[in-house]
């Protein structure tokens, strides 16, 4: 069984790693993510622990942070809300005792006596620190003594016991500002990552009894008649019934060209409807609708980490203690060798604590990926997970299939050709009751071509030949259409057809009671923006591209060449595919990435083998989608070329951060050690960091708004 959590006021990234770890320690627990930049807790657990699982977890998370509350997960984007308002208060408390005090002391020099000099610092020390002391002391209580709260209260502590008490104060209010203003930063990429897939419907218009009633979407069932007036969001997927009107697609698709919807048009929730009042009849609930699967990939994406999350994530947990012991060291051992004071060198051990806090890394990275997977959704690609971002950066080769993919996958009959006594007309029939029970492209044109109702009566032992076409009985008699390997494979001559190769289009062939009746030559388009994605691939470097179809060679030679791919492969079955796939990922290079697109249900045991599995998720089909492991919700090609930018900002973001926090960091503590810099530096040196790396990860989401273009 599954549940998802929502940490109310969780904003220490350290902790929810830690959290992480306890609850999966929890017996029966089998598998959980804790997302860092949403809050959001995922845990798969076994059914004996219904009924204990949200006690399990409380305590799992109060043993880190007793503050945070721990609530079930609606449906929709979280808003996190953080300490922010009380930070603030005691802030303006504590800030106002600190400098009324330095104003009185400094400034006016008046002669009081020191211990009031004392109490007045002490009582700002309180009102800005205390909250980090009484943090610190329940961690250490709980066994856990390494966190950031730890390391300020000791720093602080140890400044007021050698008599430093405006240093102590002011590390305090610097501290407290910089992780308020890192708050804002936090809350504030959280807000827009959530408003680019912010597609959740507030409400549906149900008609029922004649009467429109607003509703929750999820109270709404299948086969339900809602009505969509202009300007509101569909709420749940469904077939148009009645109106006609424009939908707006952006948030679902990228794309700011309204489309069409008329009766028998498939909507999709979380477009906007523009003009016209539509009736729609519900064909999902809302849990199975285009938007919730939307709100869900790209909330829970961040769960698959990234190999450099779970690097730093590794990093961050040995970081600190080793910094703690460095720190001791440093204030101890030389002032024992004669190298100066103890309170010298206790002193610099202190802004060495300071400085090390590695709060900029830990939530500044998966921040980056957060934000450049809301921005991929912004342009019509969803991508399941930050490991896959990652792997798109890395991209090396990518393998298509063919039709649906590079090609239209709108086929049509452009023409017949009959044999062995039987007429043209004859043999599309024959075609047409064969193909009747598949949803194939193929088979859709030859039923489109049929024009007529087919006769299901007398059919029988319907069974699908993977890779090969169809075998039926009708009114007895033993129908079989498909390619040429079907034919073979039941001693069909096909004569006169030279083994039904053509480039002029792909070839249906019909047999009935083992006697060739005929040809059927129906034909494809490539997509208008395929050969532009070929060679914009080219242009970012992706050294092979591959074609893997199972339609017949010739056909598969003839779209190559126009899309001037380096290779092809034709006639191939799904389990020959994954071969192909298999000997290809053995030619990448060291550290390259294979990725295999594709959209049909064929596709997908190739989608699960590759690196990562890419889907045409506008007519995909929904096995492919499954599998896959990026969506491409326009079946453009050029989408790909978009998300590889958008992997490859992403990722320079990300090491952007790592270095820059580690650079700084790693000189504030050399200067640290050496006396060189003091604690007011050091705690500008560690929030600074943290903000501007911050800042820095919110740039990802900023692809999701670019239209024209992508940086290579």
């Amino acid at each position: 069984m599954t549940k998802t959590y929502i940490l109310k006021g969780l904003d220490c990234p350290n902790c929810a790693a830690r959290i992480e770890r306890a609850v999966r320690a929890i017996d029966g627990v089998q598998a959980v993510t804790v997302n860092p930049v949403t809050a959001i807790l995922n845990v798969e657990y076994a059914d004996r622990l219904t009924g204990q699982i949200t006690g399990l977890i409380e305590q799992g998370v109060h043993k880190y942070e007793p503050d945070v509350v721990v609530l079930e997960r609606k449906m929709g984007i979280v808003d996190l809300e953080s300490g922010g308002k009380q930070r603030l208060v005691r802030l303006a408390a504590g800030g106002a005792v600190f400098f009324a005090g330095i104003i009185v002391f400094n400034v006016l020099a008046l002669p009081l006596p020191y211990h009031v000099r004392q109490a007045v610092f002490i009582i700002a020390y309180l009102i800005l620190g205390g909250n980090i002391i009484l943090r610190a002391a329940r961690k250490i209580a709980a066994g856990q003594v390494f966190n950031e709260n730890f390391l300020m209260s000791i720093a602080t502590i140890g400044a007021l016991i050698i008599g430093e008490y405006p240093e102590a104060v002011a590390v305090m209010l610097f501290y407290q500002v910089g992780e308020f203003f890192q708050e804002m930063a936090v809350s504030k990429s959280k807000k827009s990552i959530a408003a680019l897939i912010d597609i959740r419907p507030d409400f549906a218009n149900l008609k029922k009894d004649g009467e429109l009633l607003k509703v929750d979407p999820l109270t709404v069932n299948a086969g339900d008649i809602i009505v969509v007036k202009p300007g509101e969001k569909i709420p749940l997927d469904g077939e148009v019934t009645g109106g006609d009107s424009l939908l707006d697609t952006r948030a679902l698709t990228g794309e700011s060209v309204p489309r069409a919807a008329r009766p028998g048009d498939t909507v999709l929730s979380g477009c906007i409807n523009l003009n016209g009042v539509l009736t729609v009849r519900v064909t999902k609930l809302f849990g199975q609708s285009t938007a919730a699967k939307i709100i869900d990939l790209v909330e829970n994406a961040t769960n698959k980490k990234a190999p450099t999350e779970n690097f730093i994530t590794t990093f961050a947990r040995y970081y600190t203690p080793v910094v703690v012991a460095l720190a001791a060291l440093i204030a101890s051992v030389p002032p024992l060798l004669g190298f100066g004071t103890f309170a010298e060198w206790l002193h610099r051990g202190l802004v060495f604590l300071v400085i090390s806090c590695p709060c900029a890394l830990v939530i500044s990275i998966p921040l980056g990926f957060f934000g450049g997977i809301g921005g991929a959704s912004r342009k019509g690609v969803l991508v399941k997970g930050s490991n896959y971002l990652e792997a798109l950066s890395k991209l090396d080769i990518v393998v298509f299939d063919k039709t649906g993919t590079l090609t239209k996958g709108v086929f049509k009959v452009t023409g017949i050709k009959s044999t062995g006594g039987f007429t043209g007309e004859q043999a599309l029939e024959y075609a047409a009751r064969a193909e009747s029970f598949s949803n194939h492209p193929i088979a859709l044109s030859i039923l489109q071509a049929y024009g007529k109702e087919v006769v299901r009566a007398g059919l029988s032992d319907y069974s699908e030949i993977p890779g090969c076409g169809i075998s039926v009985r009708a009114d007895g008699k033993r129908i079989l259409t498909g390619n040429n390997r079907l034919m073979t494979a039941h001693g069909i001559s096909l004569s006169g057809q030279n083994g039904g190769e053509s480039a002029a289009g792909t070839k249906v062939y019909v047999a009935v009671d083992n006697v060739f009746a005929g040809c059927i030559t129906i034909s494809d388009e490539v997509k208008t923006d395929s050969k532009a994605a070929i060679a914009a691939l080219k242009a970012k470097g992706i050294r092979k591209t591959v074609m893997l179809t199972g339609d017949n060679p010739q056909i598969a030679a003839a779209v190559a060449a126009e899309l001037n791919l380096d290779e092809h492969y034709g006639g191939l079955l799904p389990g020959e595919k994954v071969e192909k796939v298999e000997l290809l990922n053995g030619q990448k290079r060291a550290k390259g990435k294979l990725a295999f697109v594709g959209d049909g249900i064929n596709d997908a045991p190739v989608l699960a083998r590759a690196d990562v599995g890419i889907a045409m998720g506008g007519l995909g089909s929904d096995a492919a989608i499954e599998a896959a492991d990026v969506v491409l919700m326009t079946d453009e090609p050029s989408k790909l070329v978009q998300v590889i930018g958008i992997a490859r900002f992403t990722k320079r973001i990300v090491w952007q951060n790592i270095i820059g926090a580690l650079g700084i960091k790693a000189v504030f503590l050399v200067l640290g050690a050496l006396g060189l810099a003091s604690m007011w530096e050091a705690v500008f040196a560690d929030v600074g960091v943290a903000v501007l790396a911050t800042l820095n990860a919110t740039r990802a989401m900023g692809m999701g708004t670019a239209r024209k273009s992508v940086p290579k």
